[in-house]
């Protein structure tokens, strides 16, 4: 019995060589060359758009592989030249080398697949020569418009640093005069004319006679006392350092007690845990409050809930007789 190993389906078949014609084989062989078929075609439509292809790479982007049926290996998809990407290079690259296409004429001749889906799986020589010689404009291209821009943002730095020693400069330019005049002698107002006092005062805005606030202090050059800070003793908040309320101590030397107690959060602790029993069950209604006499003796009854356990016998009986007459 012939023995067979099939590469394209991964398993020994006892047929021998005429598993290549079962329908499994060609199954897998149709999908093999449908997906390698999309690959090339993919990589052709990006090859007619070099210019926008180059772009930054990126590990998780740009290191993907495209399995290749005929050469039994996974084929690097895009290329990379330093930092940056050429998508579509690598699986370009591989299918127009002569390696692919001699592996391609075993692979069809093997499998007996349709000659003319053959071309359909090869870039020719020339086709990827003008890819290379597209890519190499664009990387040069795009190379000339980083260094442009680098430029530019040296441009923009020197410029920004100008800007700021200038505003530096002026700063100390400001301290400095305000530094001299800030001497025993007073500094004299810049030249000029000087102020008519009495045509000012004949100006209708500031006559006496005027209707607006009086703002006669402003002119007489006086201006708003500060007193300081005033502070109560032995009070303040949180801002100036007081303790807050909940830290303070009463008159007598006891803390203030903020919140319920232990006991009340026990005790709502337990109500809690009875809001999840059911409300029907025996003794939930129990009255609790209800007085008994040392002398009193349990009865034969009923289980109770509200008064004497004697009172359950009539009630028992009440109700059975009630429900004879219905």
């Amino acid at each position: 019995m012939a023995v067979h190993y099939c590469g394209l389906c991964r398993r020994t078949a006892f047929t021998g060589r005429r598993h290549r014609y079962s329908a499994g084989h060609r199954r897998r062989l149709r999908d093999a060359l449908v997906r390698l078929q999309e690959a090339a075609a993919a990589a052709r439509a990006a090859a007619a758009d070099v210019g926008s292809a180059v772009r930054p790479y990126d590990p998780a982007e740009h290191d993907g592989r495209v399995w290749c049926p005929c050469c039994g290996r996974g084929v690097r998809r895009d290329g990379r030249r330093g930092g940056l990407a050429l998508p579509q290079a690598g699986l370009l690259r591989h299918l127009a080398g002569p390696e692919h296409r001699r592996e391609t004429a075993r692979f069809w001749r093997e499998n007996r697949a349709e000659a003319a889906l053959r071309e359909r799986c090869l870039v020719p020589t020339e086709e990827y020569e003008q890819f290379a010689r597209a890519l190499e404009r664009a990387l040069a291209e795009h190379q000339q418009r980083e260094e442009e821009r680098i430029r530019q943002m040296a441009a923009d730095i020197r410029e920004a640093e100008r800007r700021q020693r200038e505003t530096v400069q002026a700063a100390l330019q400001l301290q400095t005069e305000a530094e001299r005049c800030a001497g025993p002698s007073v500094c004299s107002p810049p030249a000029g004319p000087e102020r008519d006092t009495s045509h000012d005062a004949e100006q209708p805005g500031l006559s006496g006679t005027q209707t607006g606030p009086d703002l006669s202090w402003m002119e007489a050059g006086q201006a708003l006392t500060f007193i300081g800070h005033q502070e109560t003793e032995g009070k303040g908040n949180v801002h100036t350092g007081a303790k807050p309320p909940w830290l303070t101590e009463e008159e007598d030397g006891t803390k203030q007690e903020i919140g319920p107690s232990y006991e009340e959060f026990l005790r709502q602790k337990e109500k809690q845990k009875l809001k999840k029993l059911p409300a029907e069950r025996v003794g939930a209604n129990f009255d609790h409050t209800s007085q008994t006499s040392d002398s009193w003796l349990p009865s034969f009854g009923r289980v109770w809930n509200h008064g004497r356990r004697w009172q359950s016998r009539h009630q028992f009986r009440t109700e059975s007789g009630e429900k004879k007459k219905r």
